[in-house]
């Protein structure tokens, strides 16, 4: 009796662990952003949730900023800075590795979904990626690029294979990254689920 009770509670705190941390993670964030920018803000024209409003406003600020070529230059030119300071670029690296892992299909550096064969019943999710690195290490190879991300965790490896080796898969790329990261267990999917797949995809066993 006891223990089945314990796997219901266990059962209870697994369903409200995702929606429990998620709320937990945004109050933070709001709470960190309304605290950080408060001082700034003048007493005489300060109200509640000011802070957080000009947080959002710096946010479409940067956002709409970045899009403009003189900054998207001095960005790059700052980032190049912070990778020749020792431990700093550690740091940097890591953290930007992690942005552009959760930001490759956004940023269109995704092509396409594939499945890569490794025996005649194993097949690996694999995303690929620009046919420029390949054409660079194998100039007289006909390879792609394949970005094969690691489960539950940030980072994966890259396979230069022939393009005959692989198969589009008939899925986006955010949602085949989320099957891919979560083991399978990706929430709001089904198996069978049809979804729109971007016209790159049917010519992904081409290489130029």
């Amino acid at each position: 009796m006891l223990k089945k009770i314990a796997l219901l509670m266990a059962q209870g705190l697994l369903a409200l662990l995702p929606i429990s941390l998620t709320l937990y993670f945004l109050v933070w964030l709001v709470t960190a952003i309304e605290t950080g920018l408060t001082p700034l803000i003048p007493a005489s024209i300060y109200f509640p949730g000011m802070g957080l409003f000009a947080g959002l406003l710096v946010l479409l600020i940067v956002g709409i900023a970045v899009n403009v070529y003189i900054v998207e230059l001095f960005i790059g030119w700052s980032g190049k800075v912070f990778e020749r300071i020792p431990l700093i670029k550690t740091i940097y690296g890591a953290i930007q590795d992690a942005v552009n892992l959760i930001n490759l299909g956004k940023q269109q550096k995704i092509q396409s979904v594939v499945s890569v064969k490794i025996t005649e019943s194993i097949h690996l999710i694999g995303f690929v990626t620009s046919h420029e690195g390949a054409k660079e290490l194998f100039k007289d190879e006909k390879k792609i690029g394949v970005y094969i991300p690691l489960s539950y965790q940030i980072g994966g490896y890259t396979l230069y294979i022939d393009s005959d080796q692989v198969s589009p898969l008939d899925i986006d790329v955010e949602t085949a990254m989320r099957i891919a990261l979560t083991g399978g267990n990706a929430s709001g999917f089904k198996a069978g689920q049809k979804t729109k797949v971007p016209s790159t995809v049917i010519k992904t066993n081409k290489v130029p």
